[in-house]
């Protein structure tokens, strides 16, 4: 968003940009940026509600009120120096500039009035390259129509492409790879890993001979919980197994799984945090929570306490726990899962009744600190990175966050974010190079033959 060659342009920010990143005006250096008041309008509307979308309404609003407090009409009109030398204005709503499209575009629909707010500032300032950003494709459609220059909002953008995996391979000789389990093995300096980073091994005199090593920090190491179960569930493949390490591993506070439908995500991530909350007593208790997405935001109107109305959005972990306690052929239930005929109901209210198991949206989270616990937060790619980054400031002492999601724009509802610009591949990046933290991309799917033909063929 920097300018180019000295010249100063004008960029006009679309609603949904300023829910997408509350901050983001300070994203825009050496530039003009500029809010038709029909924003406003739409962010005044839009804070009352409830869920992800309200929470960035009001952030939004109080990034805005920061820019402008103390100002008169006229200088936030003019234009407010603001850091990173921007020049910050809000424009009056410059439609009713623009009649001879009155024939053309419903006035009555808000981006109709951010379009032609849009067209008479170019209209007015023709010296001035003028650019709308929007993260709305139709609303970037509808511009080029009309003759505007329009952009996305690409800051803190990830091409999933080149996502960081966790993970790598290199080659090594049979001698060096005995060595990796009797003292370790000095990282090469052409590998460039990352904390917490895997690495799979072949020797090089024996392409059979290989073996899977984390690097610490400073040498590679063998896993310590390769042979370990986690409240009778054992990793399915190696990709697994990576993840597996990272969560049983208490230095590791942070750790994300991305993976597609079928993947191990969530069933891993479930038993392992019963393990550590239930049987090692490591936590005290499970923070499931699940961000509820714009387009269902307004959970306040169903009907029930806070607990009924969040049981449609927790499926995924009610599935989970009811597969590990079935996890055999036999359909037999665990020991510590009481009688047989026990039910997953049953036994999650007898988790909630005494502590063990909390379930909550990040509504409901504002403003807590999250201590002793293990969080696990499910379609984390719904999320967006300032939503993200809340969800990790409730960290408290002695607590391990898990985010797990597929990041592909198939799996992602909310109109906020995509593949490349949503809060779980934003973590991923930026937070890959602190030994507090790990990440694995799964590939396999191991839920059942169909699922895996559905999600490689359809």
């Amino acid at each position: 968003m920097q300018q180019k060659n000295g010249a100063r342009k004008n960029y006009i920010l679309d609603t949904n940009v300023l829910l997408h990143d509350p901050g983001c005006i300070c994203n825009f250096k050496g530039n003009n940026v500029i809010l038709p008041m029909v924003v406003l309008e739409e962010l005044d509307s839009l804070k009352s509600r409830e869920g992800l979308c309200g929470c960035q309404a009001r952030q939004a609003v109080r990034e805005l009120s920061k820019i402008v407090e103390g100002r008169s009409q006229q200088s936030i009109q003019a234009g407010i120096p603001f850091e990173k030398n921007i020049l910050f204005r809000v424009e009056p709503n410059g439609y009713h500039n623009m009649p001879e499209y009155a024939d053309e575009l419903d006035l009555k629909k808000n981006d109709n009035r951010i379009l032609l707010t849009t067209l008479s500032i170019q209209k007015k300032e023709p010296e001035t390259t003028t650019i709308l950003v929007s993260k709305d494709i139709c609303m970037r459609l509808k511009a080029e129509v009309l003759g505007l220059k329009s952009e996305d909002y690409e800051t803190d953008r990830v091409i999933l492409d080149d996502l960081y995996q966790g993970h790598t391979t290199t080659v090594f000789s049979s001698k060096e790879i005995d060595k990796l389990y009797e003292s370790g093995l000095k990282c090469p300096k052409k590998l460039s890993l990352c904390p917490n980073q895997f690495v799979l091994i072949h020797a090089r005199d024996n392409p059979e001979h290989t073996a899977v090593a984390r690097f610490d920090g400073e040498k590679l190491v063998p896993l310590r919980y390769e042979n370990r179960m986690a409240w009778g569930l054992t990793p399915l493949n190696l990709e697994q197994k990576m993840a597996f390490e990272l969560m049983m591993d208490d230095t590791v506070k942070f750790v994300s799984i991305t993976g597609g439908a079928g993947s191990g995500k969530t069933i891993l991530a479930t038993a392992v945090a019963l393990e550590k909350v239930v049987e090692q007593r490591a936590y005290r208790k499970i923070v499931f929570v699940r961000p509820v997405v714009p387009a269902g935001d307004d959970i306040g109107f169903l009907p029930g306490n806070e607990e009924e109305k969040l049981r449609p959005w927790m499926g995924s972990f009610y599935d989970a726990i009811e597969n590990l306690m079935y996890r055999e052929r036999s359909r037999k239930p665990r020991k510590n899962c009481a009688e047989d005929n026990v039910t997953v109901d049953s036994l999650i209210e007898h988790f909630k009744n005494t502590g063990v198991i909390d379930m909550k949206t990040f509504t409901y989270m504002r403003g807590r600190t999250l201590s002793d616990a293990i969080v696990i937060v499910d379609e984390a790619q719904e999320t967006t990175p300032h939503i993200a980054k809340l969800m990790l400031t409730r960290a408290g002492q002695n607590s391990k966050f898990i985010f797990i999601g597929d990041p592909t724009d198939n799996q992602i509802d909310n109109s906020l974010v995509d593949s490349r610009s949503n809060g779980l591949v934003y973590l991923v990046e930026r937070l890959k190079n602190s030994n507090l933290t790990g990440h694995i991309t799964l590939s396999e799917v191991e839920r059942s033959p169909l699922a895996k033909l559905a999600e490689c063929t359809l």
